[in-house]
């Protein structure tokens, strides 16, 4: 008998660890024109101008589309569950908008010439599963014969317009409430190595594939005024978006952010994706310690205050939702995660002071 496929050795990088750097995808957006963004079109209510995790559109009698795209190679080696966590994850950009996903096309890169089809078939049940959960009818799609597999889907969804939950919304003084425990691209690294328990890589799965949308009709109910989900560029990346797009700072408590079982020990180990590397020495400069020293941009596990840093900056596949939450409602709005069964925590604040962007680590 042949042995399973192990998905994760097929590829180089593995979930939204192997998206471009932060740091390279800023440049190149910083640099395109402003008719290449499509700025100017009246339609447009939410582009790309402060990297919100999906666009908006606006379709007239209050109604907005909401539109988004996102591609993944494997991080866990069962190929269903890779389609689920794919899906899942390509999903959650529009709950992030505070919209409804409607319909979806599969994206499909395949190596037909070195992994069978019945590979491709399994990959594909998973992501239809993690569809039919959130009332998503797949309508079509595009696939390409590649060297690596990766699988995702463009998914459009809808909003009302009086309804968006952009990067803009944030307000000084909210709360800062984040839905999932994080380490996902750390357990993905364990998996390629062989060094993840079952118990481990259970836990990594059941996460990525939970969707958002108990999260977000749960914030909804709490005063919720801006969110994003929390995937390749790790908490402080997609925390520094907010944060600029509603110009403000933040406080953070480090020991308050919840991690996957596991993921400490995987951390402290070394197994730390390098595009968990690249964003912590990307969103360094914008750190600082609570007494004032500067963040080092390498990642570190010298101390439990390094690796805890280093495990916030870990790539995340499928994350949760930082939610900003009117701080009188988030004890109650934590409460009601929980009781969904999501390991919810408030990890920090929104502060008006201070230079736009920059995050102090209690």
């Amino acid at each position: 008998m042949s042995e399973p496929i192990r998905l994760t050795t097929t590829v180089r990088g593995g979930g939204c660890a192997a998206k471009l750097r932060l740091r390279d995808l800023a440049v190149v957006l910083d640099q395109m024109g402003a008719a290449a963004r499509g700025t100017g079109r009246d339609d447009i209510v939410v582009d790309q101008a402060f990297s919100d995790d999906a666009a908006v559109t606006d379709l007239g009698d209050g109604r907005g589309l909401v539109l988004t795209a996102d591609v993944i190679a494997p991080l866990v080696d069962d190929p269903e569950a890779f389609g689920e966590i794919a899906a899942t994850n390509a999903i959650s950009d529009v709950y992030a908008m505070g919209g409804e996903p409607r319909h979806a096309l599969n994206l499909v890169f395949f190596p037909d010439e070195t992994l069978p089809l019945e590979v491709l078939h399994a990959i594909l049940r998973g992501g239809a599963r993690a569809c039919a959960r959130a009332g998503v009818a797949i309508v079509g799609g595009h696939s390409v014969r590649d060297p690596e597999v990766k699988y995702g889907l463009s998914v459009t969804g809808e909003v009302a317009l009086d309804r968006v939950l952009s990067n803009r919304g944030a307000r000084a003084g909210e709360a800062l409430i984040l839905t999932k425990a994080i380490g996902t691209g750390i357990l993905g690294n364990a998996i390629k190595a062989g060094a993840a328990s079952a118990s481990e890589i259970a836990a990594a799965t059941t996460s990525m594939t939970t969707l958002n949308g108990g999260a977000l009709a749960i914030a909804r109910r709490h005063g919720v005024s801006a969110c994003t989900d929390v995937t390749g560029f790790g908490l402080f990346g997609h925390l520094r978006n907010l944060l600029r797009g509603s110009g403000l700072t933040a406080t953070i408590t480090l020991e308050a952010v919840p991690h996957l079982p596991g993921a400490h020990d995987h951390a402290a180990a070394g197994l730390i994706p390098g595009g968990s590397r690249a964003n912590r020495a990307f969103v360094a400069p914008n750190l600082r310690w609570a007494d004032g020293s500067p963040v080092a941009a390498e990642v570190s596990v010298a101390s439990p205050r390094e690796l805890a840093l280093s495990i916030a900056c870990d790539a995340q596949t499928s994350g949760g939702l930082l939610l900003c939450i009117p701080r009188d409602q988030a004890s109650a709005c934590v409460a009601a995660l929980r009781a969904a069964d999501l390991p919810a925590a408030q990890v920090g604040a929104l502060v008006g002071d201070g230079p736009v962007g920059t995050v102090t680590l209690v």
